[in-house]
Order: structure tokens, then C-alpha cells, then sequence
């Protein structure tokens, strides 16, 4: 399937989400709420067959969170970005690793540095600052008591 076919079958499938085929990779903006059911439908499409999660982090953009995952069919070798944009205050979405495994440890990381409850997580717990860590999360209002970091 072709960047341009890719591009049409999910503007068609999901004509309230916003696609964007400007930059490298071709992306398409989806609600939290409906990350997990879009997920699975990208994985088991068969001319979708998104089988593997090559990137999954998050960005802070201080008024909302945004999750951004990097996809690859390793049968078809199309790409995928997918973003959601998440409440700061109250950050949750749907695991995504039941679909992929490789999510598993990248939700960790960011649970850890922005505090993002990921709903159905296996083993949701920080990956090295200790529990009791003061100022968690370490997003871009974390202020370094030592003054080393300025955000």
C-alpha cells in the first residue's frame, strides 16, 4: 500500500481525524478515548498489518500532553505516526502494550518522566527514580533543587 493509499483508506475510515502527510512520516491525530480500539484496528487490518511499535514517547507542550507512537507494517514497510493529545492535569490512556509488546517498557520511561497512567499497563511502576522521588513528574515545569537543569 502506497504513502497516498494509506493516506485515503484512513481518511475515509475515520473522516473526523485529522491526517497529515507534510512531513516524513504520514500522521493522523486520534482522541485518547479511542486509542485502544485504533490500535487494535491498525495491527489487524490485514492490508494495515501494523505489527511493530519501532518508537512510543511523549511530548509536554505545558497546557496538554501529546503520546506520539511510530509504527511499521514489516510485511507492507509502511509508516505511521499516531498522536494523541492528552489532559496534563490528569493524563491517562489505553495501553498499548497487549497489541505491542515493545510498549511495554517505552510506557514505563514515559509514566516516569510525565506521569502518564496507561490503563491496563502489566507492570506500570518507575524504570529509576525511586518512588518517594519529590517533584515527579519530571516535565519541562520539573525545577532541579541543585538549579543543574533549567527548563
Amino acid at each position: 500500500m502506497t504513502r497516498e493509499e494509506l493516506k485515503q483508506l484512513l481518511t475515509e475510515r475515520f473522516p473526523d481525524n485529522a491526517v497529515d502527510d507534510a512531513g516524513q512520516f504520514l500522521q493522523i491525530q486520534v482522541p485518547a478515548s479511542q486509542w485502544g480500539s485504533f490500535a487494535l484496528f491498525l495491527r489487524d487490518t490485514a492490508e494495515l498489518q501494523f505489527d511493530f511499535l519501532f518508537c512510543l514517547t511523549c511530548v509536554d507542550w505545558l497546557k496538554h500532553l501529546t503520546m506520539v507512537y511510530h509504527l511499521r507494517s514489516t510485511d507492507y514497510r509502511h509508516e505511521l505516526v499516531v498522536k494523541c493529545q492528552l489532559d496534563r492535569e490528569q493524563p491517562v490512556i489505553a495501553t498499548a502494550a497487549h497489541t505491542w509488546r515493545t510498549a511495554e517498557f517505552h510506557e514505563r520511561e514515559v509514566y516516569e518522566l510525565f506521569g502518564v497512567q496507561f490503563e491496563g499497563h502489566p507492570d506500570l511502576r518507575r524504570l529509576i527514580l525511586p518512588d518517594e522521588w519529590e517533584g515527579w513528574p519530571l516535565r519541562k515545569d520539573y525545577e532541579d533543587p541543585v538549579n543543574m537543569i533549567k527548563l
